[in-house]
């Protein structure tokens, strides 16, 4: 219980980093990742189309703050 209440806070925190800086961050339309502004390629899936308007990137953050993480990145893939 203790390691998911560690992971939530963490995840919490960055939508906070997010909502204080929403120009620098974009939502994935392939995969709704919340992933830098100067990426031109999901890392997570591989999408090139985005959503940039900031009260959908704070909308989204504060969505995937609330929950535990669901998609697979990269990180789960090397073994």
């Amino acid at each position: 219980m203790a390691n998911e209440e560690t992971v939530l806070l963490e995840r919490a925190k960055r939508a906070r980093r997010i909502e204080r800086n929403p120009e620098q961050y974009k939502v994935c339309l392939g995969c709704d990742s919340i992933v830098a502004a100067k990426v031109a390629i999901c890392p997570n899936c591989h999408s090139y189309r985005y959503e940039m308007d900031e009260l959908i990137v704070v909308a989204q953050a504060r969505a995937l703050s609330c929950r535990e993480q669901h998609s697979v990145v990269s990180e789960d893939l090397v073994s």
